[in-house]
């Protein structure tokens, strides 16, 4: 069995612009969620989001021209791979047939769709932007930075909705399993905080109206929907003998992927989130490791009803009498949902409690819901021993992924 080490992070998303600001504002439990700036959000019943502020992904591209080519989410997701490039010291053309990417999203370029035809309805078809296509098709994000980078292995893309980045980088992990790479970089990333977006949310009444810096308040008795939130985040896995060989720094070991279908409804998740346990039990028995050994989940956690309480219900079900000695935490708190980029910007949170010895908290715990009785870390970070963690991802259509991290042990 090839193992595999994560060896470089990349981020940005509305608490930092790079790992070390994400972890400092994450650790003290600062919270990004305000007004929607990036449209005018006072028609629709939801006017909060979890923006990026002061972003220029410029830096990332060696043709910056290409900046005002691609969509929001393109520009994220590369500026987080660059990072977790560079952060990996990897000199890609000593390994490019055996260096592959899979970077994912899950709605993609709805701000550019929307944009293009307002033109196209306002001034003809021949005023369409010719980059319309590279800048809306969802492969787009792994095709292109293959090409600035030069990754000549596995290149695809994944949408599972909000379990996006958690498939790209569970896929990932196979694909080096099974020798058709040394090297993958995977993640997701997502800009979908805009009109159209917004609209179809709030007219499902997924998303929540409590319109305030609270409104993100995940297995609390009050919640009410989702906070959408925009960023990306990427990380580097790499074949555990070749990360050693060159001397790499290891941040933690990959041991378990799981993935499952609901095959119950549209957007609602099972009521007793029975796909996120088995998606779960997988992750943990293809680790081969006991509940016993982990001690945090990094929950999917979205503040709707139904979805906390489910996996409340699937947690419970898959560790038994080792839930209650759990720590279940939720980044969705502070970031808000980033869909696509969800997974992967929650795995970066929980692989920090590994290195620094901190669990960050899930906010807005104000009123027990009985339903969600787990320990959720409420407010306050806490400092403690992270040995293990599973990261959970659901999505619409009855996606599940589940990874599993541990302290890497030589």
């Amino acid at each position: 069995m090839r193992r595999i080490v994560i060896t470089g992070l990349g981020t940005v998303n509305p608490l930092g612009h790079d790992v070390p600001s994400y972890w400092a504002a994450l650790a003290a439990g600062q919270n990004a969620i305000g007004p929607v700036t990036l449209f005018d959000a006072s028609a629709y019943a939801t006017t909060v989001g979890a923006e990026v502020k002061n972003f220029d992904g410029s830096s990332a591209f060696k043709d910056t021209k290409m900046v005002s080519r691609l969509d929001r989410y393109q520009i994220m997701g590369h500026f987080a791979a660059k990072q977790a490039l560079d952060d990996s010291g990897i000199e890609v053309e000593k390994v490019a047939e055996r260096f592959g990417v899979i970077l994912g999203t899950g709605i993609g370029a709805m701000a550019t769709i929307t944009k293009e035809q307002r033109t196209l309805d306002a001034r003809g078809p021949k005023r369409v932007t010719p980059f319309l296509i590279p800048a809306i098709i969802p492969n787009m994000l792994s095709g292109f930075f293959s090409i600035e980078y030069g990754m000549k292995g596995p290149n695809l893309s994944v949408v599972t909705a909000c379990a996006t980045a958690n498939h790209a980088i569970g896929e990932a992990s196979e694909i080096i399993r099974r020798n058709d790479a040394d090297i993958m970089i995977a993640g997701g990333s997502e800009a979908a905080i805009a009109e159209l977006t917004y609209a179809g949310f709030c007219n499902m009444k997924a998303m929540s109206t409590r319109n305030d810096a609270t409104a993100s308040r995940p297995f609390d008795n009050g919640r009410d929907g989702f906070v959408m939130g925009e960023g990306a985040a990427v990380i580097v896995l790499e074949e555990l003998e070749h990360a050693k060989a060159r001397g790499a720094k290891i941040y933690a070991e990959l041991v378990g992927f799981g993935q499952s279908a609901d095959a119950y409804h549209l957007t609602a998740p099972h009521p007793e989130g029975e796909g996120g346990y088995r998606a779960m039990k997988m992750a943990l028995d293809k680790a081969g490791m006991n509940p016993s050994q982990i001690q945090l989940v990094n929950a999917h956690g979205t503040s709707t009803p139904l979805g906390d309480k489910g996996e409340t219900m699937a947690i419970k079900r898959c560790f038994g009498d080792h839930a209650s000695q759990l720590m279940v935490h939720s980044t969705k708190s502070m970031v808000g949902h980033l869909l696509g980029a969800a997974g992967s910007v929650e795995l970066i949170a929980a692989l920090m409690a590994i290195q620094k010895g901190i669990v960050h908290p899930t906010l807005n715990q104000e009123v027990p819901d009985p339903a969600c009785d787990l320990d959720y870390v409420p407010n306050v970070a806490r400092e403690s021993v992270v040995d293990a963690f599973l990261s959970n991802s659901f999505g619409f259509g009855g996606h599940n992924a589940t990874l599993l991290v541990r302290r890497f042990q030589g």
